[in-house]
This record gives C-alpha cells, structure tokens and sequence, in this order.
C-alpha cells in the first residue's frame, strides 16, 4: 500500500461510478476517504475494495441536511480533519425537454445536484477548512456548458454548480481552492441510457476515439486536489475527450 499522505478527502456519491474513481485515485496517492451514497451494501463492497484501514463509508441520501452533518461528524471523528471535499452526488431521473417538466422533478434535482454540494461545502468550511485551508471540487458536467438536448434540467443544475463553484472560490479564498470538472459521458450505470447499446457509434464523435472512464475523472481530482494546482481557483477543467471540439467551423 501507499504511504498515508496525512489527508483526508470526503467523496460524496462513491459507491460505484465517477466518485468511486475519484476515491480510488486519491487512496491510490495516500489519502484516507470517506465516502457517501444511497446503498449501504454498495458502500461496504467499496470500503472492501479501497482498503477498510483506508476508507470508511457513511449511507444516506445527498440532500438531507442530517445525513450531511452525520458525515461530517463521523469523518473528523475518525480521522480528525478533512482537507478535500469532492460534491460527486448528482441525479437525472428525467429525459426529455424541460417546456413541461414536472416542477418538483426541477426541484429533486436542483435539491440533489446543486444545493446539497452547498451543504456540504459549508459544513467542512466551519469544520476544518475555515481555518485550516484545503480544496473542493464539484463535479459538473459538459451539460452545464450549453444547451443539452432531453438533459436539460440536468444541464441547468449543472451550470449552477459552475457558477457555485465561482462562488465559493470567492469566498473561501485565499484558505480554500474550488475547482469543478465538467467531464462529457462517462461509461457508468448513471449515463448508460446515453450509450448502452450504441457504445461504438456514441465513441466515434469523440476526437480521442473513445467514451470517458471514471480513472479519467479520478486523475483530474487528484490534480485539483494536490500541490501541482495550488495557484487555481474558480476553474472549471473540461475532461471531454475532445467532444467540444467539433463544435468548431469546419
């Protein structure tokens, strides 16, 4: 195993997926996580994987304000700081325009996507960064950065969380540095309904030939979280394998 770093990350929306890519990056380079989801069964077969001295795994759902504070508190019990926070949990129960979308749908997913990332962010300032500095790093999406078509309640959270991230840049300079990574598709079950079935035909519009994975995201985590980004704040890093590109003329 790698030697401890001495730091501590809190990876919401882990078990599986993106954030399980990010928490295996930074176990990888010697940190110690704690990681959030809905499933507890999930969680603890991802708590086996990463290591049970390395990771500890707090279930509960992403919006509820007592499920934040639980795991704050259980992070600074066991490991008695917590120097990165990465706001992963997203959801996107919805496909389709938003003309008629159903209102409480939006608010579900601005409750999950945007103000939960807040949540969490305001309760590891006061319980550790405040005065001891670190890093956050909210997980957008490319479709917070246009238009997306039948994802749109999902891209506007998105954009919000951009903005957010801008934010809190602001206010939580010069202690504290907030970044987000907006990657495009990443093969997991969250996006499987934009590729499953089509992998090829979705992978060949992409420059670098092929979808995204989580490790691809994990590295880019790793770098917002470490010494190499200390002078970057307010950014945010598109991990798309290129796919913007051809929004160009030509």
């Amino acid at each position: 195993m790698t030697e401890l770093s001495g730091k501590v990350a809190l990876v919401t929306g882990a078990s599986r997926g993106i954030g399980y890519g990010i928490a295996e990056a930074l176990v990888a380079r010697g940190d110690r996580v704690c990681i959030t989801g809905r499933n507890e069964d999930a969680l603890k077969e991802a708590v086996e994987r990463l290591g049970s001295d390395r990771a500890l795994a707090v279930a509960g759902k992403a919006h509820d304000e007592a499920h934040q504070a639980e795991v704050v508190e259980r992070v600074m019990e066991a490991f008695g700081r917590v120097d990165f926070l990465i706001n992963n949990a997203g959801t996107n129960p919805v496909f389709g325009p938003i003309a008629d979308l159903d209102l409480n749908v939006a608010r579900k997913v601005f409750e999950t996507n945007v103000v939960s990332a807040l949540g969490f962010a305001q309760r590891t300032w006061h319980a550790w960064q405040k005065d001891n500095g670190g890093a956050i790093v909210n997980i957008a999406s490319v479709a917070g950065l246009s238009a997306s078509p039948f994802v749109g309640a999902y891209g506007v959270s998105k954009a919000a969380m951009i903005n957010l991230t801008q934010q809190l840049a602001h206010e939580f300079a010069p202690r504290v540095r907030v970044n987000a990574i907006a990657p495009a598709v990443v093969k997991t079950r969250f996006a499987k309904a934009l590729y499953e079935g089509r992998e090829e035909e979705a992978a060949a519009s992409y420059p670098l030939g092929r979808l995204g994975v989580p490790s691809d995201v994990g590295g880019a985590a790793a770098f917002l979280t470490s010494a190499q980004s200390d002078w970057v704040t307010g950014q945010t890093l598109v991990v798309d394998g290129g796919i913007f590109l051809n929004a160009g003329v030509g």
